[in-house]
């Protein structure tokens, strides 16, 4: 496990597609037994993404165009996280990042 990878878990709202944003010295770290998460539809993208949402494909490890929130953040158990589907592409991996960056208000210039 390691940051940006995607894989599938149960959120309160259902299961679906997860991108860990844990740095890597947590996700390596046998000790701590959860990592943060930013959660992606199930369902095919049938809008185009709004300010706090991009669109992940194929290249990322999903099965078609989906929304991946990065508004919200949810604490994931390790042991919970299934299904590697694949690792988001370093494009889109700076794309995450500045949106929460934003979305979060920690970078004030």
């Amino acid at each position: 496990m390691k940051p940006w990878d995607v894989c599938q878990w149960k959120f309160p709202h259902g299961d679906h597609p997860a991108v860990i944003v844990s740095p890597a010295a947590r996700c390596d770290n046998q000790d701590i037994d959860t990592v943060n998460v930013a959660g992606c539809s199930s369902k095919a993208a049938r809008r185009s993404a709004e300010a706090h949402e991009l669109i992940l494909d194929l290249e990322d490890g999903m099965d078609w165009p989906t929304l991946c929130r990065c508004d919200v953040l949810y604490l994931a158990r390790k042991d919970e996280l299934k299904q590697k589907r694949g690792s988001v592409t370093p494009e889109r991996q700076r794309v995450i990042g500045q949106k929460i960056i934003r979305l979060f208000g920690l970078y004030q210039p």
